[in-house]
């Protein structure tokens, strides 16, 4: 039953949407103002107070508003935009920056703003212009981190870094000496491209195949009490294949043991495989903020082919220690396909095609591990590890 609080706000809700049909935005505004003192959250409200905000010059009001849709909306690309032209105005350079890249990131992931065509006539300067303000501001703001690592170690150090940052942000052609060689995130220029590297650059592989036979029974006491495995990966998104495929009765299935995941540490799962744990930190492992190490148990079960894709970066490589490996079990990287051979490691680079399979009838299992790339100097993964953790900030900061 409504109250005639109700009834109110559907009469101002019906003549804003008079006034915003004949073009008088400002009306529209003051009235769904109105809505706003009653319902403080309406999201419709929020959006029609902050454009005519916006366009009154009361920029202020207008960020407050939209800042609010936004966060109750995240999706709604429009009033990013305007938000960002709000916080222009307003003197705040790296908030507009943040809020113009989250706009145009919203709108392309939903089709939109890719060209004139996918951009509504009105919008399209506006579009062009945060545009610009992005490429522009992004490049500036990345530079700003560069800088204290370049008087510290030397710009000619850090020119490969430079390099790496104009490739991530488009100002740089991305070449890469072997076509196979497809990395989804950052590409590191000037380094040797190969799918698998030899031993000898990695010292530490021994002590880890040493560690074979009480590291699998470890892994055994995990696979008893299968409530400890996760599935590797989420659903797929919506329209895309999954990156599994079965070639049995059984369900394709690729879990995983963490111990690292996206550099969080998994603190009960390193307490109840204390000496995996142990000689895992004691390893050279690439360590960035919200992103590495990335170390665990990967199980594979009967059948299951994990399809072909590829990596995020090539300023680190991907180990395997095989643990279980029965039968008809490989992994393809480049076009070359190589069989796990229990104890000893494996380590190639993942921006290459990669696919694996277990094609037995029994569980194969694996530890992985991330390290760094050691054609980086120290210097460089220093630069690296400012740089990634920098970009993953901004992204954050971006759709806030």
């Amino acid at each position: 039953m409504n109250t005639p609080a109700d009834t109110q706000r559907a009469q101002w809700r019906e003549q804003a949407h008079a006034c915003l049909q004949r073009g008088d935005l400002q009306q529209a505004g003051q009235l769904f103002w109105q809505v706003l003192e009653e319902s403080p959250d309406d999201l419709e409200a929020l959006q029609v107070l902050g454009a005519a905000r916006l366009a009154a010059g009361d920029f202020s009001a207008a960020a407050q508003a939209l800042q609010q849709a936004v966060r109750q909306a995240p999706y709604l690309f429009v009033e990013r935009l305007r938000l960002g032209m709000a916080l222009e105005r307003l003197g705040q350079p790296h908030a507009a920056l943040t809020a113009y890249f989250g706009a145009v990131r919203k709108a392309q992931d939903q089709g939109r703003w890719l060209s004139d065509e996918t951009t509504a006539p009105g919008l399209r300067e506006a579009v062009k212009h945060a545009m610009r303000y992005v490429d522009s501001g992004r490049l500036a703001w990345f530079h700003r981190v560069l800088e204290p690592l370049q008087q510290r170690y030397g710009v000619d150090e850090m020119r490969r870094v430079e390099h790496c940052l104009h490739a991530y942000l488009g100002e740089r052609q991305v070449q890469t000496p072997d076509p196979r060689q497809r990395p989804k995130f950052l590409y590191f220029p000037g380094i040797p491209s190969q799918p698998y590297y030899p031993r000898e650059r990695f010292p530490w592989h021994d002590a880890l195949e040493a560690a074979t036979d009480w590291m699998r029974e470890e892994l055994r006491s995990v696979l008893a009490r299968e409530q400890s495995l996760e599935a590797f990966l989420g659903p797929p998104p919506p329209g895309q294949p999954s990156m599994l495929q079965s070639s049995g009765a059984q369900p394709a299935a690729w879990d995983a043991y963490f111990f690292y995941r996206h550099g969080e540490r998994y603190d009960t799962h390193a307490a109840a495989c204390p000496r995996t744990a142990a000689l895992l930190d004691s390893l050279p492992l690439t360590r960035i903020r919200d992103h590495a190490p990335e170390t665990l148990f990967s199980v594979l079960s009967p059948g299951t082919h994990i399809l072909p894709h590829t990596g995020v970066t090539n300023v680190r490589l991907v180990t395997h220690l095989p643990l279980i490996v029965p039968p008809d079990c490989a992994l393809r990287v480049g076009g070359e396909t190589r069989a796990w051979q229990e104890g000893r490691c494996m380590t190639f680079d993942d921006t290459f095609e990669h696919e694996a399979w277990n094609r037995s009838n029994e569980t194969r299992a694996v530890l992985i591990l991330d390290s760094w790339n050691p054609d980086l100097t120290e210097a460089e993964r220093t630069g690296v590890t400012a740089l990634i953790e920098a970009i993953g900030d901004f992204n954050e900061d971006s759709v806030a």
